[in-house]
């Protein structure tokens, strides 16, 4: 904007000068013309008559030597005897002075200039012509340097209106990118950033609205994770009930296993809890070794998987995979690819979940023998071929696109069912 608005001024202001100098240029060559011809005239009148009243009594010669021919040639001047004889500058030869000797005063254009022709009746009724030259030299002399000064002045009428220009659009652009930068920073999470409402009245008139969108959005917001919280700490209750009826039960396997699952639905309530009631953590806050939070979930799953008869390959790389994503949701992450197999297949369906780890990414891979995906409209909020609620997947592929990766649905590689592949870029100096 700023770069357009200087622009413009600098080819309006042209024009415009343009339209002054052009003229300007033509009116001081006409006037420096004219001040030489004029020039001419008063010297060719004034040598022409004093010729006139020295020559009634002395005769034209003798008038001629009483000027002088210096002061004939100090003005470029000729004086041209009815017998054709001329003293002063010489006159060409093929220059017609027919009508001044015939008694006409006129201007003529000769070679190299001009020349002023006035004639001197004698006495005896014959006619001398005094004859004045004006070379283009003479009669351009000055312009040039007119025309570098009004040209000089032009380009610095031009600079000052860019300067005006760039001052009054960093006056508007500075502003603006205040805006930008503060809803990029709004957008990343950073909900306690405002702007300093500056420039022009309707941009200011946006800072003082942004400003109040950015404290209802955090209001909002605020709420929202009061509900969620609130929510959560209800199930506290049935949690408790459950943990004591498990707790009346016999000692053994299936008690274990219950306490297991009861500990990590406690573990996942606080963990609710906790995200609810904290401040709004910006995007890339946090990071966590998805290669640990695998094999960590799959030890998790591997009890239940065991018992729907499933066989559960894990291929996961020995080194570190450092991604964007903060523990807690990559759990959630890994959870929901492995329960949506779990819940959508066969029990004794086999599945493999493949962690490899590149020079600049990491790939997650969760492929089953089960009967596929129908379409890729899984993967939308809300979608589901079971009676699960359709939000496993929505929740992968945001966790994914947060961090920066892309999420991959179709047929799986290794076996006959759905693979579902998820690239995630490292996160360096981790």
């Amino acid at each position: 904007m700023r770069r357009r608005l200087i622009l413009l001024t600098v080819a309006v202001t042209t024009m415009v000068v343009l339209a002054f100098l052009v003229p300007l240029f033509i009116l001081v060559s006409d006037l420096a013309h004219d001040r030489a011809i004029s020039a001419a005239e008063r010297d060719a009148e004034s040598l022409a008559r004093v010729l006139s009243v020295l020559s009634v009594e002395n005769g034209l010669e003798t008038a001629v030597t009483t000027v002088g021919e210096g002061h004939i040639d100090s003005v470029n001047g000729s004086v041209i005897f009815p017998g054709g004889s001329v003293i002063g500058l010489a006159v060409p030869s093929d220059e017609d002075v027919t009508l001044a000797l015939d008694g006409s005063s006129f201007i003529a254009v000769v070679e190299g200039g001009q020349a002023v022709y006035i004639p001197v009746i004698q006495s005896d009724g014959s006619t001398a012509v005094v004859r004045v030259f004006v070379s283009d030299d003479t009669m351009n002399s000055g312009v040039s340097r007119s025309w570098i000064i009004l040209g000089l002045l032009g380009v610095a009428l031009v600079a000052m209106a860019a300067w005006v220009a760039d001052r009054l659009g960093r006056s508007m652009v500075e502003p603006i990118n205040d805006l930008s930068a503060t809803a990029r920073t709004l957008g990343h999470g950073d909900l306690s950033m405002r702007v300093d409402p500056a420039g022009p009245p309707e941009i200011e008139e946006v800072g003082l609205e942004l400003n109040r969108l950015a404290d209802r959005i955090g209001r909002l917001l605020q709420a929202e994770r009061e509900s969620a919280a609130d929510l959560a700490h209800r199930l506290r209750t049935p949690l408790t009930a459950a943990r004591l009826s498990v707790d009346g039960l016999a000692e053994g396997p299936d008690k274990d296993r219950l306490n297991t699952d009861l500990d990590e639905l406690q573990r996942t309530t606080d963990f609710v809890i906790r995200e609810a009631r904290r401040p709004v953590r910006r995007e890339s806050e946090e990071w966590c070794d998805l290669a640990a939070v695998v094999i960590r979930r799959v030890d998790f799953w591997h009890p239940l998987a065991h018992e729907q008869g499933r066989i559960v390959d894990v291929d996961v790389d020995d080194d570190s995979a450092p991604v964007a994503i903060p523990d807690g949701d990559a759990e959630a992450m890994v959870d929901a690819l492995i329960e949506n197999v779990l819940a959508h297949t066969p029990h004794g369906t086999p599945f493999l979940v493949q962690v490899e780890i590149g020079p600049k990414a990491v790939l997650l891979s969760v492929e089953d023998a089960g009967s596929g995906f129908g379409d890729g409209s899984v993967i939308d909020r809300g979608m589901s071929s079971g009676d699960s609620t359709g939000l496993g997947l929505d929740i992968v592929r945001r966790t994914v696109e947060g961090a920066g990766g892309t999420l991959t649905i179709g047929e799986s590689v290794t076996h006959s069912g759905a693979g579902i592949v998820i690239q995630l870029p490292l996160v360096p100096d981790s």
